[in-house]
């Protein structure tokens, strides 16, 4: 399913139309894209908690070669599934 299959979907559930339902999704989207932006995380009960970590500087080897590589320091975005999600995930 992609963003206009999404939004498509939130507008026919939730009776929006298409325009509100977009909005909508674009709002949470930049919602929790600028909680995460400041490091905070986000979560909802049964569905699943975003946060940030960091990866600190670590060398890597490039496939094929014996080079080697200083990959920089980052922060990550991350994902956990909550317990809801993960029980109607697995019952279907």
């Amino acid at each position: 399913m992609n963003k206009a299959e999404f939004i498509d979907a939130v507008a026919t559930k939730a009776g929006l139309s298409k325009k509100d339902a977009k909005n909508a999704v674009d709002a949470v989207l930049e919602t929790i894209t600028e909680t995460l932006v400041k490091k905070d995380s986000v979560s909802f009960i049964g569905f699943g908690t975003f946060t940030t970590s960091e990866r600190a500087e670590r060398t890597a080897k490039v496939p094929g070669t014996d080079r080697t590589v200083t990959v920089p320091a980052t922060t990550v975005a991350k994902f956990k599934v909550g317990k809801a999600l993960k029980e109607a995930v697995a019952a279907k």
